[in-house]
């Protein structure tokens, strides 16, 4: 692992780490548990499921693959992608998903929820990030894991990337859902006015 990997992936274990702090952090101000993934039958169990294990994965797989005998190419996706430039790219990406994801949670504040469900949510919020981006969150951590899998790129890390960003896609529909039963025509007018990701919202229906 060379330096740059390792400053790499100790910011994405950084990142983690404040994500499960401000979490508890939301709880306290809440005065009710956030983690509402598990709590709750449905899709949001496998969303849930396909979290963990995308996270895991590519957190504890570049340790792994050092532990047991190094970084270098092993399998034809490494030897394709590896290199340079890309390795540069996968650390900004890492950075930036990393500070994107952090600073938009820390924004939510009280309203943080992992997951949704009818009754159990906050304000909702609509400025900082949350102004350029419905799911500033969702995109930062979709960045971070493809910088990692940039960082330490093999066919492994690439599937647990993949399985995260499809997690995300699915828990999105899932939440505006949710969100547009509870905030009513707050939450249509905010959809009207800001992308699901990031951009521009013209062309974009609401309902989208």
């Amino acid at each position: 692992m060379t330096e740059l990997a390792a400053v790499s992936y100790l910011i994405a274990l950084v990142y983690l780490a404040n994500f499960f702090m401000l979490s508890l952090v939301a709880a306290r101000d809440a005065g009710r548990s956030v983690w509402l993934l598990s709590r709750h039958v449905g899709a949001q169990r496998v969303t849930a499921a396909g979290f963990r294990i995308s996270f895991a994965v590519a957190l504890v797989w570049p340790a792994l693959r050092m532990w047991t005998g190094g970084l270098g190419p092993g399998d034809p996706l490494t030897r394709l992608i590896s290199g340079w430039t890309a390795s540069l790219a996968g650390h900004f990406l890492v950075a930036v998903g990393s500070a994107v994801a952090l600073l938009s949670q820390y924004h939510m504040g009280a309203s943080w929820r992992v997951g949704a469900a009818p009754g159990e949510l906050g304000p909702l919020v609509e400025t900082g990030p949350f102004a350029f981006s419905r799911n500033p969150v969702f995109l930062g951590q979709a960045i971070l894991l493809a910088g990692l899998a940039l960082v330490f790129p093999d066919l492994i890390q690439w599937g647990a990337a993949i399985l995260g960003i499809a997690a995300m896609l699915t828990q999105v529909r899932i939440e505006e859902g949710v969100l547009r039963e509870a905030y009513g025509p707050a939450y249509a007018a905010y959809a009207a006015r800001v992308p699901r990701w990031f951009g521009r919202v013209h062309g974009q229906r609401a309902e989208d």
